[in-house]
């Protein structure tokens, strides 16, 4: 993130240098997403989730996720455009970029039938993107940090800037939440492709196609995300056990092995990194969407 303005000049162009930067826009975007989706939550729980001001919540939602993931995926463009890159990187590269996976997919629940459940994962991102934000932009505009005493001096002799204790309690909510948070849109992610399976076997309209893309993105989420590779580890585990019973039937558990021998091969023959010369894209435990 860009560094807040000078505390130097005064608080109302502090603001204005602010909210002209496209970081800013972002923040809006996330904000945006989270009220959204706390006013379509209040309809889902009071069963009005069809209204005029559902449906106006749902879509807002994710046109601000598209909006946000978009900024951010411009940003990186842009930057790359200035160094002078000339290896922008072809589709496989812009495929398996992680802010082009949720800007896409925010494009692909906007334009389909409500999925109330589709909105969680971009939620809790939105929680904590808004959070970081806030803690080292936002407060730090309002309120610059200020210098502390010689007796709290950094190691150089210079008095060392004091922070604020919003700042710091902000800061050790992410660092304290953020692994456990990721672990939930993880098994929320699972969750949704179940959800989207069984329209499929419904066959809602336009439910397979979207079975297909959001499949397509989770094969991509399983391949660069630590956290639904272990959710994944979790769940198979749970259903092994629930296997090894003898209680359970031997056609069953047939079944289980063959589901799980297929999902091996369907996991090894979309393995991009066997087409990409075997270059790793890297795993959000290392790169978190924007």
């Amino acid at each position: 993130m860009s560094p807040p303005p000078p505390a130097s000049m005064p608080l109302t162009q502090r603001i204005m240098h602010l909210a002209q930067t496209l970081q800013f826009g972002w923040f809006v975007g996330h904000l945006t997403l989270l009220f959204c989706a706390l006013r379509y939550g209040l309809s889902y729980f009071t069963l009005n989730f069809y209204t005029r001001w559902a449906l106006f919540s749902y879509r807002t939602a994710f046109i601000a996720a598209a909006a946000t993931y978009g900024i951010v995926v411009f940003k990186a463009y842009r930057a790359r455009a200035r160094a002078g890159s000339r290896q922008q990187g072809g589709a496989l590269a812009l495929a398996g970029d992680e802010n082009v996976q949720y800007l896409a997919m925010a494009l692909v629940w906007l334009f389909s039938r409500q999925i109330p459940l589709a909105l969680l994962p971009f939620m809790i991102y939105s929680v904590f993107h808004v959070a970081t934000y806030t803690r080292t932009n936002l407060i730090p505009t309002i309120q610059p940090p200020q210098q502390s005493t010689a007796a709290t001096s950094s190691p150089g002799g210079k008095p060392a800037p004091k922070s604020s204790p919003l700042a710091d309690n902000i800061g050790k909510f992410v660092k304290e939440y953020y692994d456990a948070s990721m672990t939930l849109v993880a098994g929320l992610e699972i969750l949704l492709w179940f959800r989207v399976m069984s329209s499929a076997i419904l066959f809602t309209k336009g439910s397979w196609i979207l079975l297909v893309i959001y499949t397509v993105f989770f094969r991509a989420r399983y391949s660069q995300s630590s956290f639904v590779q272990g959710a994944i580890g979790q769940f198979r585990a749970r259903v092994d056990a629930m296997m090894a019973n003898q209680s359970t039937p031997p056609v069953v558990r047939q079944a289980w092995e063959t589901v799980k021998g297929l999902s091996r091969q369907a996991v090894d023959a979309t393995d991009m990194n066997r087409y990409a010369g075997g270059g790793g894209t890297g795993g959000p435990g290392s790169k978190k969407a924007q």
